[in-house]
């Protein structure tokens, strides 16, 4: 009879002893730094409406979220594969008013399709965002805040890359796209296609600049190219390059020594992200390991227009950069030191247990007698004179 092997889907991936506990290390680690920063946490359902999930993608999720019927109403649900438009849910739903909001989450999500090779479908984001400020300090913010929780996660020297959707939105404008065009001159954009974005525009000076717009990456003098290239008969593009001179400078104010690159191709969230756009790189990932933007007004479809900007950061990444994480050794108790004890000294065993858990201690009962210490166990409480002591394991 053939046995049969339980496998989990293509790119669902699990996480094991240690690893799991390095994760759970992290993530709370992450929601300390947002803590320390004034964000609060949120916590929102795995499963919601479609149209409630899809709100704050502009569509670009759409063929990433995982949908099902619901059996009680008949309407679709989806399984989250991003918490910013459940964020933009819950400041809309449940602020009180209009005063600066900062929440924050760390919480898996799930992706219809893995974005790359060997990525996994599950991933563990974390990400904060700011409510109700319309100036590029709050920007700068989550610039700082995206750092530091790459620091935390032992990185310490990421390269930050600026964009901004303004930029591409003022070209588009004068496109004459329809929505599909549009959205394939986007994608021609990101991936810096100039054959694709001449099959899109006609010949002329909009060509040109739209070719141009891939092609200006690279240290501060971008911003000076690309007022040359792009800024010339254009207030909105001209606007878009100003605020990226600013908030550079604010960056840096915040965060000296940082390096930091501009892209004005780096573009994402078509749908939705209105201004200024960062991502953060280092050389020992391939893709971006955070990323960021302002999506001013996503939540008039909750009924709450408000300026908006925030982040997020992929985790598991990090678990091989995370330099802070130590297990924690295990102390031992051996299952013949409770069976073969007296009544008072198993009662003070037991209460010693019961202190070294109090104290933060990682405690192990043996609950067989053939049963082996954990790998983990470096101690073991051994009797002696009446009293029981914490000794080193031997043969370890």
């Amino acid at each position: 009879m053939k046995s049969h092997r339980w496998q989990l889907p293509d790119g669902v991936d699990e996480l094991l002893p240690p690893v799991a506990r390095q994760m759970e290390h992290l993530r709370r680690e992450v929601l300390d730094v947002f803590h320390r920063w004034g964000f609060d946490l949120i916590d929102p359902p795995l499963l919601e409406y479609l149209d409630s999930l899809l709100v704050a993608s502009g569509g670009d999720l759409d063929l990433q979220t995982l949908k099902a019927t619901d059996q009680r109403s008949g309407r679709l649900l989806g399984i989250r594969a991003d918490l910013t438009s459940q964020a933009v849910r819950v400041d809309a739903q449940h602020g009180s008013s209009d005063d600066v909001s900062r929440l924050c989450y760390a919480a898996p999500v799930v992706f219809a399709n893995p974005v790359g090779v060997h990525e996994s479908r599950v991933p563990m984001k974390a990400g904060a965002e700011i409510f109700g400020v319309p100036g590029l300090e709050a920007d700068a913010e989550i610039v700082a805040l995206m750092q530091q929780v790459l620091r935390q996660g032992g990185l310490d020297d990421v390269v930050l890359v600026l964009g901004h959707m303004g930029l591409f939105r003022a070209l588009l404008e004068r496109a004459d796209l329809d929505e599909q065009a549009a959205a394939a001159l986007f994608a021609a954009v990101q991936l810096k296609s100039e054959t694709d974005i001449c099959a899109l525009v006609p010949a002329g000076v909009l060509r040109d600049q739209l070719v141009a717009l891939p092609q200006l990456m690279g240290d501060r003098a971008v911003l000076d190219d690309a007022r040359r290239a792009l800024g010339a008969g254009s207030a909105a593009a001209g606007h878009a390059i100003d605020e990226l001179e600013v908030l550079s400078e604010l960056i840096t104010a915040r965060l000296p020594g940082t390096s930091l690159r501009y892209d004005l191709s780096e573009l994402a969230g078509f749908g939705y992200h209105t201004g200024p756009l960062y991502a953060a790189y280092h050389r020992r990932q391939g893709r971006a390991l955070a990323r960021g933007g302002r999506y001013d007004g996503v939540g008039a479809a909750f009924g709450r227009n408000r300026p908006a900007t925030g982040f997020d950061v992929h985790l598991k990444p990090l678990l091989s950069t995370q330099q802070s994480f130590r297990p924690a050794t295990a102390v031992w108790v051996g299952a013949q030191a409770l069976q073969n004890s007296a009544a008072d000294a198993r009662t003070a065993l037991l209460r010693q247990v019961d202190a070294l858990r109090a104290a933060g201690r990682r405690v192990v009962m043996g609950l067989a007698a053939t049963e082996a210490p954990p790998a983990d166990c470096q101690s073991v409480l051994t009797l002696k004179d009446g009293q029981w002591y914490e000794q080193p394991l031997t043969g370890r």
